[in-house]
């Protein structure tokens, strides 16, 4: 004999459902207004157009290494080498000018073609080796870390640097290399990547595989899916747009820091997963992550203008990146 459930009882737990729902599809953007109306009043320039712009240039790498990683997502990957692999391209690009005298092709085409090479590896040790994703990303990061440190022999590289045997480097960085951090190509670059994944992923047949697999590899095996070539595929997008994040950081930067791609690892995987829940897509997409960028671009910019302490940020994207994978694990479980 069935207990019967009191109206109200149903009808609450209807409305919490309900009201769940709304700030999973809408709470991001809500965020970011509520964001931008909190900064506009502690500061009135926040919402001038050069510091709009300035946002958009700021959250430019982070976005294009977030797609990387949602490309990865998408395939129920996850790829935690960006980061290391966009240091490589950005010391290999750097080194490519200074120390080799080569010309902007060949620089590009360097660094572009050893992170494929990681793309590779990370491919071949996740398909045919089946180590889980995290576990062989993670090892590969460490090992990308270790080799691009090696590389630069843990030096700055730029221009006019000082070599090992005392002389200094002759190598010139080109002209037209260097337009490509400054605005507006970089953010040209950011939104042709955005869109061009977004169409990707949603219109094609080969991205509709990918969130097939994401959803249920079996299912898409049994389907005469290629779940192995579309998992390379992945790795191998993912590498290479932690590439392009790379030789942009290093256009906009001029030199190459030891790790400096690291630091847009966490941005990143925080753009991505917040990304997830935007509009209520409920799965890695490229919008979105775009969308959970210009979040962490906001909050930190309008952090920065109101004094907040740079060692504090990370308190804050911490607490953002926590927030959106409990949004995101809650839903896939309810």
């Amino acid at each position: 004999m069935s207990i019967p459930i009191p109206v109200t009882q149903t009808a609450k737990a209807k409305k919490k459902v309900e009201l769940f729902d709304f700030f999973y599809k809408y709470g991001t953007i809500l965020t970011i207004i509520i964001l931008i109306g909190v900064f506009a009043v502690s500061n009135p320039s926040f919402i001038q157009t050069t510091n709009l712009i300035n946002i958009l240039r700021s959250i430019s790498i982070v976005t294009i290494i977030a797609i990387g990683i949602t490309i990865s997502l998408s395939v129920d990957g996850f790829d935690l080498s960006v980061g290391s692999v966009a240091s490589l391209a950005n010391a290999i690009v750097i080194s490519m000018f200074v120390w080799f005298s080569q010309d902007t092709f060949i620089a590009i085409l360097a660094a572009i073609g050893a992170s494929l090479v990681v793309g590779a590896l990370n491919s071949f040790m996740i398909v045919k080796l089946r180590i889980p994703d995290m576990l062989m990303t993670l090892a590969t990061m460490f090992i990308i870390q270790g080799i691009a440190l090696t590389y630069t022999k843990g030096a700055t590289v730029s221009q006019n640097m000082v070599m090992p045997d005392g002389t200094f480097a002759t190598g010139l960085i080109s002209p037209f290399f260097a337009k490509i951090g400054q605005v507006p190509w970089i953010i040209l670059i950011m939104a042709v990547i955005v869109i061009a994944t977004h169409i990707f992923l949603t219109y094609t047949k080969h991205g509709r595989y990918m969130y097939i697999i994401g959803g249920n590899k079996e299912a898409a095996r049994l389907s005469g899916i290629s779940v192995n070539k579309y998992k390379i595929l992945a790795y191998l997008l993912s590498a290479l747009f932690a590439a392009i994040g790379g030789i942009v950081l290093a256009s906009r930067v001029m030199t190459s820091e030891i790790n400096s791609g690291s630091p847009y690892l966490m941005d990143a995987v925080a753009a991505a997963f917040i990304g997830s829940s935007v509009l209520g897509a409920g799965k890695p997409n490229a919008f979105g992550t775009f969308v959970g960028a210009v979040l962490i671009g906001i909050l930190q910019n309008g952090l920065i203008m109101m004094s907040v302490p740079y060692y504090a940020m990370d308190i804050v994207k911490g607490t953002v990146l926590a927030l959106a994978l409990a949004v995101t694990y809650y839903k896939q479980k309810h």
